[in-house]
């Protein structure tokens, strides 16, 4: 736990707590069963608000590698030390998802190894080793690797199981491997055959964390005045956004796959939102209506985790009269889908009142 010191970007803390309160608003519905089709992933292919918010938030670490360590990568002998630091972070958030879990399900008969945490960690780690390690122009011809490889190995490699290539939940290659490295018992318990954060989808996730590092870089350019930063920003959100589409043809986009295609359009979006936030806040200086996400944006993984546990004190728990407090408050009084979207804001700020809290007292708790 520490104290802010450095200057931050306050349209990055800004777009990290809105994605941040956008990822808790859509993992806590009140009814599961009454969902506005906006604030649900997709079936399989294809690409909803809520399937963004997942890579918005890897594009973010992204670019906060680039603001964090910057300056201290520049010397080379601060790097054993910065990657040691990443490693450990990637430890702590894998344990923090472990430990939430046996505390909700007690037992490791059917622990799930792959998750949210577990892929933010192993990107950042894997993202911070290549962003030291490495130059812009590597790093650009890596992205692209990853991006052409990738689909490659979905697209055209055989899996064993069945002797072809394939696309399909617990057919396709990314499952195969889960399957051999983890077991079927240690899968997203819905299917128990795959996993939508499972390893192989790590390699494009990466390459989303990577668009971020290269965005990071060119905002951080001084040789550059802002209102050209934004207009190119949002011209490369463009084409990004519309090479996905044209890949989506025969590579679909696909959150749980992770596809290439849903790289660069989702990727394209986090550009195209973030040259907004950068040009209204920063730039134009409108920054009264955007502070209400910035508790949020500056403890963003405090607030997400809190965000597993909260919930089950207002969905699990029974109150007066035997029902939770989404039974007592809501749903006798208002209509179905807008009385499960109001208790999904309701928890919304009551984490952003307590992240609020450790704004106020200038406090970052750092994993």
């Amino acid at each position: 736990m520490t104290a802010t010191s450095k200057p931050r970007l306050l349209s990055l803390d800004v777009f990290r707590g809105a994605t941040v309160a956008a990822m808790i608003l859509v993992n806590n519905p009140g009814d599961w069963g009454h969902i506005y089709a906006p604030l649900e992933h997709s079936a399989w292919n294809g690409c909803t608000p809520t399937d963004l918010i997942f890579p918005f938030f890897l594009f973010i670490v992204g670019v906060s590698i680039v603001y964090a360590m910057e300056s201290k990568a520049e010397v080379k002998a601060n790097h054993s030390k910065m990657l040691w630091g990443a490693f450990r972070r990637m430890l702590i958030l894998i344990v923090i998802s472990l430990v939430t879990q046996l505390l909700f399900h007690p037992g490791f008969a059917h622990l799930r190894f792959p998750g949210v945490l577990q892929r933010i960690g192993l990107v950042y780690f894997i993202s911070t080793l290549i962003y030291l390690k490495t130059t812009q122009k590597t790093r650009d011809v890596l992205l692209g690797a990853l991006l052409v490889g990738y689909y490659l190995i979905m697209a055209y490699v055989p899996v064993p199981d069945t002797g072809k290539a394939s696309l399909d939940p617990e057919t396709n290659m990314g499952a195969w491997v889960d399957r051999m490295v983890f077991s079927t018992n240690h899968l997203w318990s819905e299917s128990k055959t795959w996993d939508p954060e499972g390893l192989l989808g790590t390699l494009p996730a990466i390459a989303t964390c990577l668009l971020g590092v290269r965005v990071g870089s060119w905002l951080k350019q001084k040789n550059n005045h802002d209102a050209v930063k934004v207009s190119w920003l949002f011209a490369y959100g463009i084409i990004a956004i519309v090479t996905g589409l044209i890949w989506d043809l025969f590579f679909p986009i696909n959150k749980a796959l992770w596809t290439s295609s849903y790289v660069l359009y989702s990727g394209g979006w986090a550009m195209v939102a973030l040259a907004l936030c950068f040009w209204l806040i920063d730039v134009q200086g409108h920054k009264k209506p955007a502070m209400f996400f910035v508790p949020l944006g500056v403890n963003a993984i405090t607030a997400y985790v809190l965000s597993n546990y909260i919930p089950h004190y207002i969905t699990n728990k029974k109150y007066f009269g035997g029902g939770n407090l989404y039974q007592l408050i809501f749903e006798p009084y208002i209509q179905p889908y807008v009385a499960s979207a109001l208790s999904g804001l309701l928890l919304v700020f009551i984490i952003w009142a307590l992240m609020r809290i450790l704004y106020k007292r200038n406090i970052v708790i750092k994993v």
